[in-house]
């Protein structure tokens, strides 16, 4: 078999770290038209699709540490509820490389920071063509256990087919609120008000992020300490 350019562990993932998560509920005809498995479709309840952000910082512990901020799309995969993987950033090119390569996650190569206090923390992602984007996130409620979950997406590989990816996870959640910013709206028009894109920010580059821009997230939580369990 021929080496990958970069080399990165081979599937399963086992990670570990913090993540916030967030969902949204956006109208179906703001979504960009991402390209999904034949038969997957968006899961959509009064017109409205659901999105997930994930700011997460993968620590060591894992085979491999970086930060990523990821969106994912609910979607329909036979029978039952699934995610797709429609816009990811990272700040490592072995996690970008085996992303790409072992589950078709179209990750891309970003400067992403992380930080935490007590009770928080926020986050920035600044790529070339995009706006940049940071979150702002404060726990309301810790739950005093840990919570297992599981869950797959479903992606899309270059050739075509599709590809199932399990997901495992369990950690200490927290409920709480959070605020996410993007630079640019769908139109290309600036959050300050003001007309035209961004000098270098392509609109088809930043359109995941336009959606986000237009919206607040319904609900946010926060998952410490996590151990997760990515691939077979």
């Amino acid at each position: 078999m021929e080496q990958p350019a970069v080399p990165f562990p081979p599937s399963p993932w086992h990670l570990t770290g913090d993540m916030v998560v967030s969902l949204w509920r956006v109208p179906t005809d703001e979504l960009p038209p991402w390209p999904l498995p034949h038969g997957v479709r968006p899961w959509v309840v009064r017109r409205r699709a659901t999105l997930l952000t994930f700011w997460v910082d993968y620590r060591p512990g894992g085979v491999l540490a970086y930060r990523e901020f990821l969106i994912a799309l609910a979607v329909r995969h036979g029978r039952g509820l699934a995610g797709s993987t429609v816009a990811a950033w990272v700040d490592d090119e072995r996690s970008l490389a085996g992303g790409r390569a072992l589950w078709g996650i179209p990750k891309e190569q970003g400067v992403i920071t992380l930080g935490a206090d007590g009770r928080g923390s926020r986050g920035e992602l600044t790529a070339a063509g995009i706006p940049p984007v940071r979150v702002m996130y404060r726990d309301v409620l810790r739950l005093p256990f840990r919570l297992p979950a599981r869950a797959h997406l479903v992606q899309l590989l270059p050739d075509g087919t599709e590809c199932r990816v399990p997901m495992r996870i369990s950690g200490r959640p927290a409920i709480g609120r959070s605020r996410v910013t993007a630079g640019a709206d769908v139109r290309g028009r600036l959050l300050d008000g003001s007309a035209g894109r961004q000098p270098g920010v392509a609109l088809g580059a930043s359109a995941p992020l336009s959606v986000l821009a237009r919206h607040r997230p319904l609900l946010s939580l926060a998952v410490r300490d996590f151990r997760s369990t990515v691939g077979s």
